[in-house]
């Protein structure tokens, strides 16, 4: 009997392995076609059957996307959007889902769900107003626009904090209340290092989201050199795709993605980890 049921988890494991298998190959297939794209050269891009390893390989063409558009500037932009929004959104966030999860007050949840009610205004709703205020005060064509709002922080990434903390026991919260822990102590010294896993994965959303914002730059700046890597590739693909110099435009969507790439290998054991955590618990 065990036997039978082993080979019949063992069946099971494989049909799960390998439809797995073809979606990851289905997911980074373009991926891997931008890469190839990116160091032919263009008369090769169309071919059939298409040609999937480059012959010859150009490398050209990640050195003259540097010559031809000011990508470090665009790239400076959007970090120092990443970075400040991050760091303040983050902070402000996290202490909010540690006193809507932990905490006592009146009218809490009532406060929360009043929170979850504003993700459901589309920001069409907003974005007139938003255009209007921001540009009477003389924040128009810069950054500003693109993080102060930012630094109160975002509810999704609350609400997913929330989620994670109400999993951690009370008893830590009561045990560090008896040794005389303030809440702010409690909060900087145990609920943070316990929700690093969490933590890590909203990272890793909120830079994607602020990386690959294309929307708000779009609506709020004109000037070339104050623009963010999104807008600069936008501009660069509507000048060369009339040209059809797509090598030279997967080259830029490449290097835009860098970035994103490597902060998620950085921090990939803490996103897996907290996703996994975070389905069983709430």
């Amino acid at each position: 009997m065990n036997v039978i049921v082993k080979r019949k988890t063992n069946i099971v494991n494989i049909i799960l392995f390998v439809i797995l298998s073809l979606g990851a190959i289905t997911m980074i297939f373009p991926l891997f076609w931008m890469i190839s794209t990116s160091l032919k050269e263009s008369q090769y891009v169309f071919k059939i059957p298409p040609q999937w390893i480059p012959n010859p390989i150009v490398w050209s063409k990640y050195t003259e996307v540097w010559k031809l558009t000011p990508l470090l500037k665009g790239i400076k932009n959007s970090m120092i959007i990443a970075v400040t929004v991050i760091t303040f959104g983050m902070f402000n966030s996290s202490l909010a889902a540690f006193a809507f999860s932990k905490l006592k007050f009146p009218y809490k949840n009532q406060l929360f769900l009043t929170l979850l009610g504003t993700m459901m205004i589309p920001y069409a709703v907003i974005l007139i107003p938003q255009f209007v205020a921001f540009s009477k005060i003389g924040w128009f064509d810069t950054l500003l626009p693109l993080i102060v709002p930012g630094l109160f922080g975002s509810v999704g990434v609350l609400f997913f904090l929330r989620q994670y903390m109400n999993g951690i026991p009370n008893e830590l919260i009561e045990a560090a209340k008896i040794d005389g822990c303030s809440y702010f102590g409690i909060y900087a010294r145990i609920m943070m290092p316990l929700s690093k896993p969490a933590l890590s994965a909203q990272v890793i959303f909120m830079f994607m989201g602020i990386w690959n914002d294309f929307f708000g730059p779009i609506i709020y700046i004109n000037t070339p050199e104050k623009m963010t890597i999104q807008a600069m590739i936008s501009n660069f693909n509507s000048l060369y795709q009339s040209q059809t110099d797509f090598p030279l435009i997967m080259a830029a969507s490449l290097i835009s993605m860098a970035p994103i790439l490597i902060l998620f290998i950085i921090f990939q054991n803490y996103f897996v980890e907290s996703l996994a955590i975070s389905g069983i618990k709430g």
